[in-house]
């Protein structure tokens, strides 16, 4: 692990600031009498790579929404043997409260003199309902949105653009993220890093840890 002073530290929206959205999304599956995790990867493709599924692409800017949904409806046919509408899944994604003690955790960083980054994958369409759920200009010196740059998570270019936008060494910052594969590419590029789990209740662990990164 690097000595390196911490000048920065990188979050995830979804999962850390937001309830995870596959958590919500393994409560659907459930409900609709589905494989959670077969449901999962129709939905979303394997999320610790970045391939050629439609979510990927979406979240890359390379497809419409719409185009997305429907490839999506013809995977869940072939692997599920029925069909599924996206849509309705995404919907029941929505809701749930912000969680504060990540965006104080955000403020107190970018008070002692930190620069903070965003680094999401979101597809565009959904631009007008994630944005302003936090004040982007008051937590963040710079927000990297999948959709708006082409590449995703866990991609390592799209950790070397955010890094390069904030103007900070991989060594010198804290990445943290909800997506166990997400994590892995950051230490790869050499960030140290945090996982904060599918749950509630693992926000006071996940804080803890990254405060014990910063020193």
């Amino acid at each position: 692990m690097s000595d390196a002073p911490v000048r920065a530290v990188i979050f995830d929206f979804g999962g850390v600031f937001i309830d995870s959205p596959f958590t919500a999304l393994v409560e659907a599956a459930v409900a609709a009498d589905l494989d959670p995790e077969v449901l999962l990867d129709v939905m979303f493709g394997p999320y610790d790579q970045d391939t050629d599924h439609p979510w990927h692409r979406l979240e890359r800017g390379e497809i419409p929404l719409g185009a997305a949904r429907d490839e999506i409806v013809e995977l869940a046919v072939s692997r599920v043997g029925r069909s599924i509408e996206p849509f309705d899944l995404l919907a029941a994604l929505a809701g749930g409260g912000v969680r504060d003690a990540f965006v104080d955790c955000c403020r107190e960083q970018r008070s002692a003199g930190r620069r903070t980054g965003l680094l999401t994958n979101n597809a565009a369409e959904f631009q007008e309902f994630w944005r302003p759920i936090l004040p982007l200009d008051e937590l963040f010196d710079d927000v990297v949105d999948s959709s708006a740059v082409g590449l995703r998570k866990p991609d390592p270019r799209v950790y070397h653009l955010a890094l390069e936008r904030l103007g900070v060494d991989a060594a010198e910052t804290v990445f943290v993220d909800d997506a166990p594969g997400n994590v892995v590419a950051a230490r790869a590029v050499g960030m140290r890093a945090v996982l904060v789990g599918p749950r509630p209740t693992d926000v006071p662990a996940a804080l803890d840890e990254l405060r014990s990164l910063l020193g």
